[in-house]
């Protein structure tokens, strides 16, 4: 450091402390009786010359009259004009960034639902309050908002995603909230799965054939295969995954599912799949594995009512295609 008596004096100065460039010229005769080193202050140039040709800018005194001479390298106006203008970049940046406590208090999400109630708040809103806060410059809506925009706003796909795919794409997710996202999203599914299974089920068309199944199959990864067991007057009697397959199929035992008919004593089936991608055209694989199972209950008076694969629609949103609809039985 600075010998103690230059140290004083440099200490005030407002350049050296914001890390300006300092440049000092020192007479000779001062540097030989105060030794002085710019050791540990990087931005700090020192400089000997003769005392008649520096410009004394300040000259403060000290006890035995010696005079330390300075010279400072002056800012341009540049300079001067890109720091004010970070200034107020900084401010502005701080205005738009507001956390969800410089919110007004009915817009908080909590709050929000405690005075207006659940269905007044956004899946966004929702999620937020799950997550409980965002990360830094963005708040918990805004991070909820993002994760459903990545999942096109559809909360069928964005309960297909993993704790590794949600900490990964998204700063500010950590486990904990990726955990308690995707547990979350697993009771409403749970629920719906519940309500189902404690009422009788009637199958009457492709439609409520969907709405049945299409819970044990929307948001899966990978293509499964399920039977439902219809008794006279099509009441579900049992429902069955038949098999578990890749991302593009799934094999398929037409043996297991009329064993299983024959075993519930079902008078008809119907049967089921899902494509992960979303796309919901029946594949070469799709039709003759249908006429298959129409061959089969032929031979054992088991009618087969439909065959739907379930997946996307246009709109985004869970849909199906039904081979009954469109005259493929």
């Amino acid at each position: 450091m600075c010998n103690k008596r230059f140290f004083q004096t440099a200490r005030h100065l407002d350049h050296l402390q914001k890390g300006k460039s300092v440049r000092l010229i020192i007479p000779p005769a001062t540097t030989s009786k105060y030794p002085i080193s710019h050791q540990g202050i990087s931005n700090l140039h020192i400089k000997t010359r003769p005392t008649d040709s520096t410009k004394q800018i300040l000259s403060p005194k000290s006890e035995n009259n010696s005079y330390f001479c300075r010279k400072f390298d002056i800012m341009t106006k540049a300079e001067t004009t890109n720091e004010k203008s970070t200034q107020v970049s900084d401010s502005n940046d701080k205005k738009n960034n507001l956390t969800l406590k410089d919110w007004a208090m009915e817009d908080r999400p909590r709050e929000k639902l405690i005075a207006k109630g659940k269905k007044e708040l956004s899946n966004a809103e929702l999620i937020a309050i799950l997550i409980g806060s965002g990360s830094v410059g963005q708040s918990a809506v805004d991070l909820a908002k993002e994760i459903l925009n990545s999942n096109d706003n559809n909360l069928s796909l964005l309960s297909r995603q993993g704790i590794k795919e949600l900490t990964r794409d998204f700063k500010g997710m950590g486990e904990a909230k990726a955990v308690t996202i995707i547990a979350a999203l697993e009771l409403g599914y749970r629920m719906l799965t519940e309500n189902i299974g404690r009422r009788e089920y009637y199958i009457k068309d492709s439609l409520t054939l969907f709405n049945y199944i299409s819970p044990s199959l929307i948001d899966l990864p990978v293509e499964e295969f399920w039977a439902i067991y219809l008794n006279a007057r099509n009441k579900v009697l049992f429902k069955q995954r038949i098999s578990i397959g890749g991302i593009t199929d799934t094999p398929v035992d037409v043996r297991r599912i009329f064993a299983t008919a024959l075993e519930k004593n079902a008078v008809s089936i119907a049967v089921a799949h899902n494509h992960p991608t979303g796309h919901l055209s029946p594949s070469k694989e799709d039709k003759n594995l249908t006429c298959r199972i129409l061959d089969a209950g032929k031979i054992l008076n088991i009618q087969l009512r439909d065959h739907i694969i379930v997946g996307i629609g246009d709109n985004n949103q869970p849909d199906y295609f039904s081979f009954y609809d469109n005259g493929l039985i």
